[in-house]
């Protein structure tokens, strides 16, 4: 299997309801490192899984919506807790959109994309989905 992956960051702020997030159910800010692995069986004529180029760019307008964004204040986090999971599924689903929408070139090899979200350098979340 081959994946290309690309890299981006975004810092939002955002609240948490539950006892289970103790101080975290205050208003705090999160910095996270993002990464975009899309995954395939197989190249196109050219060896080409996907273009670098353009998924760098798609994962940058993905994260450029959520980027210095107070996540409670986003209708469509409504009534959801923007957990580093749920963050990860929102990125993977809106880059699912693009690449269906052939904003990142021919990418009929690319079968998997895999988020994932670092918090720090010991914690991460990821979401897998098929395309």
């Amino acid at each position: 299997m081959f994946g290309v992956t690309v890299r981006d960051h975004m810092m939002v702020a955002h609240s948490f309801r539950g006892e289970v997030f103790g101080p975290a159910q205050a208003l705090h800010g999160a910095t996270f490192v993002v990464d975009a692995t899309f995954r395939g069986e197989s190249l196109d004529a050219d060896g080409i899984l996907v273009d670098i180029g353009r998924a760098a760019t798609a994962l940058a307008e993905v994260v450029g919506t959520l980027s210095y964004r107070n996540l409670d204040q986003e209708p469509v986090f409504a009534g959801t807790n923007t957990t580093t999971e749920v963050l990860a599924r929102h990125v993977a689903d809106r880059l699912a959109e693009r690449i269906t929408a052939g904003d990142l070139g021919p990418a009929d090899h690319v079968d998997r994309l895999v988020v994932t979200l670092h918090e720090s350098h010991v914690a991460s979340a990821s979401y897998e989905r098929s395309l």
